[in-house]
């Protein structure tokens, strides 16, 4: 099971980095990532194979989790100047190497782990 933790491990290190990274990773928020990989922890024993994807299912279950609790994040910064404020999603949705993508523009921003 190492592969199962350290793809855990690696998940809430760069989660919680842009969590950081956006000045939102309190004491709540960190409970909701450990809550998310918890979870993904169970779904990894299940599936070992899919250890290349629980970083962009994380990120994913932590914006959802902060959607119903806080409301969308990350907000994509790349539009805040067009006044309608709009989150970032991940892509791909299930693949490995996930991205912050701003759907509107159609770009990549930064990699899961590297938002500024």
């Amino acid at each position: 099971m190492p592969d199962i933790e350290d793809a855990l491990h690696r998940a809430r290190a760069l989660v919680l980095a842009d969590l950081a990274a956006r000045d939102v990773a309190d004491a709540a928020v960190v409970s909701l990532v450990e809550d998310a990989v918890t979870h993904r922890r169970w779904w990894l024993e299940q599936w070992p194979d899919g250890a290349e994807f629980v970083l962009g299912l994380v990120a994913q279950d932590v914006q959802d989790a902060l959607l119903e609790a806080y409301g969308r994040w990350p907000l994509c910064a790349a539009c805040a100047d067009q006044g309608d404020p709009h989150a970032l999603g991940v892509e791909p949705e299930l693949g490995p190497d996930p991205h912050w993508v701003c759907g509107k523009q159609g770009i990549v921003v930064a990699a899961v782990g590297a938002l500024v």
